[in-house]
């Protein structure tokens, strides 16, 4: 699968020229790697204190990113396994009355999959851009960089994923289903965005001095 290859298989499958991976498969991709930052500066501020209280924060810290990573790893394939249920989908046999029912609640489930895999990826993002305020604001300050970078990445994790949910959203007949995702992904953004500008204010502030 896609999450298992290395780096440079991974950019040559997205520069293929095949639907996937695509955006949603490199959104989560995005998302595993402000964990695994986040997971190495927690790791960084963990060997280079004495303060217990910041120590325990770090391993709290290392060990929700360790699992949001994984999860985030594991959406790389679930997001682009959604677009091929959609396409499979799309291509049932639509000759009969019966055909044409059984093809469009095909259809319709599997876009609502494809839409709630991103909307689970934005929500980890938010989780993963919670971790690196905390890591600007109470890591180690040679590091801080490093969880900037992170809170970035996270960022372009919750939005690019939510450019998914908000394509596939637009094909689902299920009124409740849609405006549902919709009022997530609008709560989900706002959240990240006004993060995102507090992290990289402090961030500048550290590094300017």
């Amino acid at each position: 699968m896609f999450a298992d290859l290395p780096v440079r298989d991974f950019l040559n499958n997205v520069a293929s020229g095949e639907p996937t991976p695509g955006g949603g498969s490199v959104s989560a991709l995005c998302g595993a790697l402000s964990a695994a930052l986040a997971e190495m500066v927690a790791r960084i501020t963990a060997g280079k204190t004495n303060d217990e209280v910041v120590a325990k924060k770090m391993a709290e810290i290392l060990n929700t990113a360790s699992k949001l990573r994984k999860v985030f790893a594991e959406n790389i394939d679930r997001d682009s396994a959604a677009y091929a249920a959609v396409m499979k989908a799309y291509k049932m046999p639509k000759e009969t009355d019966r055909e044409k029912k059984e093809r469009q609640k095909a259809v319709q489930e599997a876009l609502k999959d494809a839409a709630q895999i991103p909307l689970e990826v934005a929500e980890m993002g938010l989780r993963a851009l919670s971790l690196a305020e905390t890591l600007v604001k109470e890591g180690n300050q040679n590091a801080v960089t490093d969880a900037a970078v992170g809170a970035l990445i996270a960022r372009s994790a919750v939005v690019g994923a939510l450019y998914n949910v908000r394509i596939n959203i637009l094909s689902i007949k299920d009124a409740t289903f849609r405006d549902r995702v919709k009022h997530e992904a609008e709560q989900i953004e706002h959240a990240t965005l006004a993060k995102e500008r507090d992290i990289l204010t402090l961030a500048s502030s550290v590094i300017s001095g």
